[in-house]
């Protein structure tokens, strides 16, 4: 399937820096399935539905619901932005206008510290999945158990996330295409997950059947606001990757417009997709510690691993293909966003210029790709055989920078149409209000996570000195991106100096 391309002329009086990205080469349909591959439905439900349970039980419509809300609130005000400055960039360039340098290049931090964070673990699912599709379509149990040893189970990592650069580095046409039928594949094994689900519910043949009851859709009904939180910090990460919509926005058609619709949509159909899903895992499954009940911490790292053959019976095949395809599309989509993010930087002055470089046959980020992978996959390799809890503790941490990042776009939102948001209600609503709820709440359960993440207790249950590894982790993650600012300051103090706010950004 391909989408006719047009000239990607931007509306009158709105100013893009030309990156050399190819121009109109996305438009709406193709973002949408862009934007639900990198969020990953089945890769992502199946790591987060477990340990969403654990900490709010049978309240994970509620959960899912609330952490849709402030997305929901925060794409709106990503959709102004957009419209009024349609850069590549987003965060780092939204959120330097609106704050100046400094913060600029923290938000952007945020941003390349989740999705390298989320590439390692995309890239752990689908070598999981890889090597239990294998088994069991062979029939040869010893294969599914070839992801214990370390060696191969880097090797393979390493080449898929090398082939997944390959896609991407190819540009917009190549990704679309290989998109559309890794998505189209997920989204109907999960919808058959899930009707298989109710079927043994009325059938009387489910693990734990579970009556449906609209007390799973009230929050207040969670038991602890510090519960409350986390779940909603695992619900942020099961749809953070909508913004990756957003990077593309000066390679789609009508930059000002169409990526903040995609956005939108994206969220919304994703929500969707999740309620239908969890209800059917929670009617067949209950939130007990038993052998398939949600709350057995033994299957929680990867819930349709345990729950696809009492489902679906001698198709579970089907789901262990679906979270591979899910991975591996997430796996090349998720590079869209730092690469462009990287780019940006370098076209900016606040990264090497090397940064800026883009490929001239693909008009791609070539040098930043590059860069995002062999981060990445170093990362990986060095979690990997450290331990596999600091691994699964990562995905926690993943949920700490998206808070982060998305609260600083947000309320850079705000700030930067201060003076004009008072014109009219929309104005009001969409460029003040929405993004300022929606900024906070992500910042306050930012907060949040980092106090509760001081618990042992937190996550994988791993700990230093007494404290928990999330903790650790997330305060490593972010001294480090300090470090690496006072860095550009010393080698690129020009960056630095600018005021942003009062002018057009220039160009090294």
């Amino acid at each position: 399937m391909t989408e006719p391309r047009s000239t990607g002329v931007q509306a009158p009086g709105q100013h893009t820096h030309s990156k050399g990205l190819s121009i109109g080469s996305i438009g709406a349909l193709g973002a949408v399935v862009i934007g639900v591959s990198t969020i990953a439905p089945a890769y992502t439900l199946s790591g987060a539905l477990g340990p969403t349970a654990s900490a709010v039980g049978d309240h994970l419509p509620a959960v899912l619901i609330v952490g849709f809300l402030p997305m929901l609130l925060v794409a709106l005000g990503y959709r102004q932005l957009n419209r009024a400055m349609p850069d590549a960039g987003t965060t780092f360039t939204w959120a330097s206008k609106a704050f100046g340098p400094w913060i600029g290049w923290m938000g952007s931090w945020g941003l390349l510290a989740a999705t390298i964070l989320v590439l390692s673990n995309l890239a752990g699912i689908a070598v999981d999945f890889f090597y239990l599709a294998i088994s069991q379509i062979t029939g040869v149990d010893s294969i599914a158990e070839l992801t214990r040893n370390v060696p191969v189970n880097v090797i393979t990592c390493v080449i898929f996330m090398a082939a997944a650069a390959y896609v991407s580095y190819r540009g917009m046409e190549t990704t679309k295409t290989v998109q559309y039928v890794l998505v189209s594949f997920q989204v109907l094994v999960l919808l058959w997950f899930a009707v298989a689900a109710f079927r043994q519910v009325a059938a009387g043949s489910a693990f734990d059947a579970t009556a449906f009851s609209w007390e799973w859709f009230n929050p207040f009904g969670i038991e602890s606001f510090s519960a409350f939180s986390a779940g909603i910090a695992l619900s942020v990460f099961i749809y953070w990757g909508w913004d990756v919509v957003l990077t593309m926005n000066e390679e789609s058609r009508g930059t000002t417009t169409t990526p903040g619709r995609a956005a939108i949509l994206t969220i919304l159909v994703v929500v969707s997709l999740y309620t239908v899903v969890t209800l059917g895992a929670l009617t067949f499954s209950g939130v007990s510690d038993g052998e398939f009940g949600l709350g057995n911490p033994d299957i929680q790292e990867n819930v349709f691993a345990a729950l696809a053959g009492p489902v679906m019976g001698p198709m579970a095949i089907l789901m262990s293909l679906a979270v591979l395809s899910s991975s591996a599309a997430s796996l090349q989509s998720t590079m869209i966003s730092p690469a462009r993010t990287m780019l940006a930087m370098g076209h900016y002055g606040a990264l090497n210029r090397k940064y800026s470089q883009v490929s001239p046959r693909y008009q791609t980020p070539a040098y930043a790709t590059v860069v995002a992978v062999v981060i990445a996959s170093a990362f990986y390799v060095v979690m990997r055989i450290i331990s596999e809890n600091v691994l699964w503790d990562t995905i926690t941490t993943l949920g700490m920078m998206v808070c982060f990042y998305y609260g600083i776009t947000a309320l850079a939102c705000v700030w930067y149409f201060r003076k004009e948001a008072t014109t009219s209600a929309g104005d009001f609503f969409n460029k003040l209000l929405a993004p300022l709820v929606g900024g906070i709440l992500l910042l306050i359960f930012f907060f949040q996570t980092i106090w509760d993440s001081m618990d042992p207790d937190y996550g994988s249950g791993s700990e230093i000195g007494g404290v928990g590894l999330v903790f650790i982790l997330g305060m490593f993650v972010f001294v480090l991106g300090i470090a690496a600012m006072f860095w550009q300051h010393h080698k690129r103090p020009e960056f630095f100096r600018r005021r942003f706010e009062t002018t057009e950004f220039p160009t090294t």
